[in-house]
């Protein structure tokens, strides 16, 4: 084990406990005292808040203000903590995530650490590439510096943006930025797929009364219709874990009825072509009309 492992193990162990002697590390690492002395010090020029106990049950430890107060909470509350954190970690990789997880798992009994619920996401090469993207937003946040960028619409049209960005968001599969646009002297959410050519400004702004318009836009719906569609049991479960089991009835053998609300644009024409021949909408006429335009112009690209 080198210097930098031991360190770190030493930490994690003084985390977990209150008082460590100096001959229970050097026991455990396999070193002389006086390198267990010196490993103490440099932790302590690290701003590391380690104190030393002198006599018999003398030894190291960690100021409490250090350590979270385990009183308020469980080990359970903390496998759950981990659990999530977890997850978070497979959407968002970062340094900040990884020491955090380290720091909670010392906290928690090795016995404990295999939780009953693990979290997994597509590692999609996407994902990777966009981590400098996220990293640059996170930072113009926290230190209120305006960004600018190209924005590329969904026709391929470019336009220069500069933002006060306010907040990072990602839902399903992808990441947003809402912030306000100085460019159209409004809120607005991108989406980070669609930013090119992305800087951080020296420039600083005042936060605006964001928490009300965001409110607004949350209160914002897409016009939706209720629409019905014979279903193939193959994919039954998809539909049950977006509109739940109330969707859903029995209509013969090889069918079951789903009546769901979807928007009648583009983004509800590709949700549903998304499922191929195992679905068919029977209702109401004018959505299949329309369902059946959308279907043809696709299928007049390969003639």
């Amino acid at each position: 084990m080198d210097k930098i492992e031991r360190l770190i193990s030493i930490i994690m162990i003084l985390l977990r406990k209150n008082i460590v002697s100096t001959t229970e590390f050097t026991q455990l690492f396999d070193v002389s005292k006086r390198t267990i002395l010196r490993d103490m010090e440099t932790l302590s020029l690290s701003n590391i808040p380690i104190y030393s106990i002198n006599g018999v049950h003398g030894g190291y430890g960690i100021m409490d203000e250090y350590k979270v107060d385990k009183r308020l909470l469980s080990s359970s509350d903390l496998e759950n903590i981990l659990t999530a954190l977890g997850g978070l970690e497979q959407i968002l990789i970062s340094e900040e995530v990884d020491i955090t997880i380290k720091k909670i798992e010392a906290m928690v009994s090795p016995l404990s650490l295999k939780s009953s619920i693990q979290l997994s996401f597509y590692g999609w090469e996407g994902r990777s590439e966009i981590l400098h993207t996220l990293r640059t937003f996170q930072e113009s946040i926290l230190k209120r510096r305006l960004v600018s960028f190209d924005y590329i619409d969904k026709n391929g049209t470019a336009t220069n943006r500069i933002v006060e960005p306010y907040q990072l968001h990602f839902s399903e599969t992808s990441w947003y930025l809402k912030g306000f646009c100085l460019h159209r002297m409004s809120y607005r959410t991108f989406k980070l797929s669609r930013i090119d050519k992305l800087n951080m400004d020296d420039k600083t702004f005042n936060p605006r009364e964001y928490l009300v318009e965001q409110e607004r836009e949350a209160s914002y719906q897409p016009q939706l219709v209720a629409i019905q569609a014979l279903i193939s049991p193959s994919i039954q479960d998809q539909f049950i874990e977006r509109y739940g089991r109330k969707s859903i009835e029995n209509y013969s053998s090889e069918f079951l009825l789903a009546t769901i609300d979807v928007p009648h644009n583009s983004t509800g024409f590709q949700f549903l072509a998304s499922f191929g021949t195992n679905l068919k909408i029977v209702a109401p006429q004018t959505y299949v009309e329309d369902f059946r335009n959308y279907l043809k112009q696709m299928m007049d690209h390969y003639v």
